[in-house]
């Protein structure tokens, strides 16, 4: 959960402020630096993940286009 997406939950579920829950994560961030820096570190390799999946999701539909592509030349061919 990114930080933005913490104070979006409590907000909504818990009605804190969003400007507290900012604030208490700036505090948090000051006093477990090397937590926050693994966790900043996971939250990148889990981003790199969803656009590496993105990428892989829009080559399998480019390649099931090209597979349609050429069985419905194949098919016309035959007729």
């Amino acid at each position: 959960m990114t930080k933005e997406e913490c104070m979006e939950a409590l907000s909504k579920h818990a009605n804190i402020k969003p400007v507290i829950t900012a604030t208490v994560w700036k505090e948090l961030e000051k006093e477990n630096k090397e937590f926050f820096e693994e966790y900043a570190q996971s939250q990148n390799k889990d981003r790199m993940t969803e656009e590496e999946t993105s990428a892989m999701i829009q080559k399998m539909i480019s390649d099931s286009k090209q597979s349609d592509e050429v069985g419905s030349s194949k098919e016309s061919d035959k007729e």
